[in-house]
């Protein structure tokens, strides 16, 4: 199943010492990259916040701001995560540069003006695209996916500042039942010094450590195991519902322009009258809600999926992760007190289970867990995420995610 492990010592040591050393360059660069977009993203989403209602009706017009520029400076870049995936599958040979200071600008964008989006996509997106400038300079077999490898997991790790899980995540995600271990080395090293230099930038960090007396006894177990099921549904759902909605809306409105304008306008108008703006943005005030004792309501997670699917299948840019975290952690709320189970531990376990499954990653999920909640929470983790990557491995929010069916 794991067929990266027959050939994991492809690399010379010449070549493994120069992948080292430059995963170490990649690792800083990316990091204070990563540093300046979510600082920026941090305080367009403060000025959001304070000023939404004068905001939120330029979203349409925002729209078109970012439609030109994709059209007009984007190019190849245009394809966004498809082309890194076509990239890393030896589908396609190169990221231009530009897509860098694109996708910052207008994720910058969608999220001032009040669209509901994440930023891991960003942040992969610009971890790969510079690494893998650096393929065409030491070329040996698989350094175009190796070096694509190495940025997404320094892009992933310096934004989240979740080293380990970033590791696993760029391994595992581009092809499903292949994990290539032969990277580990180099990856590792991209990884954890990217987020160690956006950890020593003053980047913040989420972690919420979890104590917990729950023992994983049979019950304990069967009840996690359906919250898992009901989670990879949520997950899967999100993915086949984003995906449907793209190709409806590209049909029904052909005029990209007029697609991100028009229905941008309406869209703006659904965020407004929903709670004035509560499911904009990132989701980090549902996340918050969800582990500090807020409110949280049972349509939550519905409304978020509903609203964060549009904002992206317009073309407004950003990431569909941290909506993911956020849908998983106020739907785990509600499952909490439907299988009378610690509200932290479901929680956070919808926080990576549903990730789980909209991605088809199994071992990222576990470690943002660990990484996040704490490790001795493991074993809950474990359970739930098995049970929602086991649901369906057809959909994925990443469209050109290639998948292996094991017969």
């Amino acid at each position: 199943m794991l067929k990266g492990i027959k050939d994991g010592n492809d690399l010379t040591l010449k070549e493994t010492f120069l992948t080292c050393l430059l995963a170490l360059f990649i690792g800083v660069l990316v990091g204070v990259i990563d540093t300046i977009f979510g600082k920026g993203l941090l305080l367009i989403s403060e000025i959001r916040t304070e000023h939404f209602f004068y905001l939120i009706p330029f979203l349409g017009i925002s729209g078109l701001l970012i439609v030109f520029l994709y059209r007009t400076f984007g190019g190849q870049a245009k394809r966004g995560m498809a082309l890194i995936f076509e990239v890393g599958q030896g589908k396609d040979e190169q990221i231009p540069l530009i897509l860098v200071p694109l996708i910052v600008v207008t994720t910058w964008l969608t999220h001032l003006f009040g669209g509901s989006a994440g930023r891991e996509g960003v942040a992969v997106q610009i971890g790969a695209t510079i690494s893998h400038f650096f393929s065409r300079y030491i070329v040996f077999e698989k350094s175009s996916p190796l070096f694509l490898t190495m940025g997404m997991a320094a892009g992933f790790a310096g934004l989240f500042q979740t080293p380990m899980a970033a590791l696993f995540f760029a391994l595992e995600v581009l092809v499903i039942e292949q994990l290539r271990v032969r990277f580990v080395l180099p990856t590792i090293l991209a990884s954890f010094t990217a987020a160690w230099t956006s950890n020593s930038l003053g980047l913040e960090k989420f972690t919420h450590l979890i104590e917990s007396d729950l023992r994983l006894d049979f019950l304990t177990f069967v009840k996690l195991a359906v919250a898992g099921l009901i989670f990879g549904l949520v997950g899967n759902g999100f993915a086949a519902s984003l995906s449907w909605t793209k190709e409806k809306m590209a049909e029904l409105v052909k005029n990209p322009y007029h697609r991100i304008f028009c229905v941008g306008i309406l869209l703006s108008l659904m965020l407004f009258l929903c709670h004035e703006g509560r499911y904009s943005g990132l989701g980090t005030n549902l996340i918050e809600a969800s582990f500090s004792g807020g409110t949280i309501t049972s349509y939550d997670w519905l409304l978020k999926i509903m609203l964060t699917v549009l904002t992206l299948s317009l073309g407004f840019q950003g990431g569909e992760v941290m909506p993911l975290f956020s849908i998983g952690a106020s739907l785990g709320v509600v499952l909490a007190g439907v299988f009378q189970l610690p509200l932290e531990i479901v929680a956070a376990s919808g926080y990576i289970a549903v990730f789980a499954s909209a991605t088809n990653t199994i071992l990222a999920p576990i470690f943002i867990g660990g990484e996040f909640f704490g490790f001795e929470n493991t074993p809950f983790f474990l359970v739930a995420v098995a049970f929602s990557y086991s649901v369906n491995r057809k959909h994925s929010i990443y469209t050109s995610q290639k998948v292996v069916v094991l017969e």
